[in-house]
């Protein structure tokens, strides 16, 4: 791994797709324990969880759903503060078990802005599933029921994390270089 540049900015190696691909594969063994017998639907958060769900749902054994939203809440390295919808669950989840998976969350304004959705469809249980943390940015009352990797508050691109839509498409992990 290498420093690379995404539009103007230069990025160093953070994560390698070996380190998330153990990671991911503890968390799908996690969720094959905890929720066998609950047929879970699984809602991905587009854009950048596309990477995260695909390579998860090849360690998940358990029988389930999955289906997309998708919400945007950033413009080039930083959160707008508002959460957008810009397209929704057609799903009914009334009754069911409900994992969130989301490629990051930081402020957890998305989140709450989807828990509080959901729960007017009457789930039976939701949780949220995260290839990243970033405890020090979280600000709203979110748990993170399965966490894949918790990392500091810096701007990260690669494995469908973006920089203005670009950098999505890295196998790897790169932080901000500084």
């Amino acid at each position: 791994m290498d420093i690379i540049q995404v539009k103007d900015k230069s990025f160093k190696p953070f994560i390698s797709n070996e380190v998330l691909q153990e990671n991911i594969s503890r968390v799908a063994k996690q969720m094959n324990e905890e929720l066998a017998d609950k047929n879970p639907l699984f809602i991905g958060v587009l854009n950048g969880s596309f990477m995260f769900i695909g390579d998860l749902m090849k360690y998940v054994t358990i029988p389930c759903e999955v289906t997309f939203i998708k919400f945007a809440s950033y413009e080039g390295t930083h959160s707008t503060g508002t959460v957008k919808e810009i397209f929704g669950l057609t799903e009914s989840v009334e009754g069911r078990t409900v994992v969130i998976l989301e490629d990051i969350v930081d402020t957890g304004r998305t989140m709450e802005r989807l828990i509080a959705d959901l729960q007017k469809k009457n789930p039976a249980e939701i949780k949220i599933a995260s290839l990243l943390v970033k405890p020090e940015a979280i600000i709203c009352d979110v748990t993170v029921d399965y966490t894949v990797m918790e990392i500091p508050n810096d701007f990260i691109v690669g494995y469908g994390l973006d920089y203005d839509g670009f950098g999505r498409n890295l196998k790897d992990i790169y932080v901000i270089n500084d």
